[in-house]
């Protein structure tokens, strides 16, 4: 689905100061794991952009985000794979991969776009360029939604699977300034199929006043969305905590709730 290659050259023109979804992956990381009562000495951080990363966790191992990952198995207790999911042809493989690195007990934490992230580009432009040209192309990357984010977590072997989401918002001049900041920030359209020559202008101008219309913010600026997914699993140790078995209760619903048992009419 997605062209690695092109991929690596948009990544190696990004500017640092358009890195702002990479920021606010590092901080929820951060707020994440001053929450977890575990001191973690043998950390692992898959990201395309390793400078970003630099000082937030002593002694982590910088891992390039390849469709192949550099992780010896069994060999770190916390593995965050930062910003990077959402490119990868094989998802399920990346997080297996980073599975079989922890050691028991060990935590992954995992940072990516999710489904809902230029869902407004995503509509302003499939409309307009099936009214120009008649035809739809690749041109935002398909983004898993939250649900089978987190199902990929238990396919992994992962336990303890947690799947939730953070919502930003960020607002464009117009339709080009936003194309140049994702362009900026290495998130530009890097899918196999995505069309191999120069659009025509009368598309973008007619998806920018479709965005315009549409998604435009109280002060005529275009509004877009950009969903964080932070996903986290734990190798399986037999220290967690398990699930009661069916049946298995002393005490019931109703006792629990403080209420009365009865009988539902027919």
């Amino acid at each position: 689905m997605f062209d690695r290659s092109a991929l690596t050259a948009r990544r190696a023109r990004a500017r640092d100061d358009a890195l702002f979804l990479h920021r606010a992956a590092v901080d929820e990381v951060e707020d994440r794991l001053a929450v977890v009562n575990k001191t973690f000495t043998a950390p692992a951080i898959v990201t395309p952009f390793a400078h970003m990363w630099a000082g937030v966790l002593n002694g982590a191992r910088i891992v390039a985000d390849e469709e192949v990952l550099d992780l010896s198995p069994g060999a770190h207790d916390l593995v965050i794979h930062a910003m990077a999911l959402h490119w990868a042809n094989d998802p399920v493989g990346q997080l297996i991969q980073c599975a079989r690195a922890l050691k028991p007990d060990g935590l992954l934490l995992v940072v990516c776009l999710g489904g809902e992230t230029l869902h407004e580009l995503r509509a302003a432009l499939g409309q307009a360029e099936i009214e120009v040209t008649g035809g739809l192309s690749p041109r935002v990357a398909p983004m898993a939604e939250l649900r089978d984010l987190g199902a990929l977590l238990q396919r992994a072997g992962l336990a303890l699977p947690v799947a939730d989401r953070v919502p930003l918002t960020a607002t464009y001049r117009d339709l080009w300034h936003l194309m140049a900041d994702l362009r900026a920030m290495g998130e530009a359209n890097a899918m196999t199929e995505r069309l191999k020559h120069p659009t025509r202008r009368t598309v973008f101008q007619r998806a920018q006043k479709i965005y315009a219309e549409s998604f435009a913010a109280p002060d005529g600026r275009l509004t877009a969305t950009f969903e964080l997914v932070c996903l986290t699993g734990w190798a399986p140790d037999a220290s967690q905590p398990k699930p009661l078995r069916p049946g298995s209760a002393q005490v019931s619903l109703a006792e629990a709730l403080g209420t009365k048992e009865g009988k539902l009419s027919d």
